[in-house]
């Protein structure tokens, strides 16, 4: 078992076994969970860049890297 002490501003050092076997590193991000007995769990929010595949649309009609920087140099957005 893992022990930490919180700090004066609430932290806490995730021991390193900890973060190895979920792969945190510095700047990660956690998401914490309370269930209905208190009980407080943690997991690390990751995202495989594949779930973001479809978010933004295909342009209608490709666009020329001269396209793109002509529209840029003009401050044009109707590419």
């Amino acid at each position: 078992m893992s022990v930490s002490t919180v700090t004066s501003k609430g932290q806490i050092t995730i021991p390193k076994p900890i973060r190895e076997q979920l792969k945190i590193q510095a700047g990660d991000k956690i998401h914490f969970f309370i269930d209905d007995s208190g009980r407080v769990t943690f997991l690390p929010v990751k995202t495989d860049v594949r779930a973001l595949k479809g978010i933004v649309p295909r342009p209608k009609k490709p666009v020329s890297v001269r396209d793109m920087n002509e529209a840029i140099k003009t401050g044009k957005d109707n590419l």
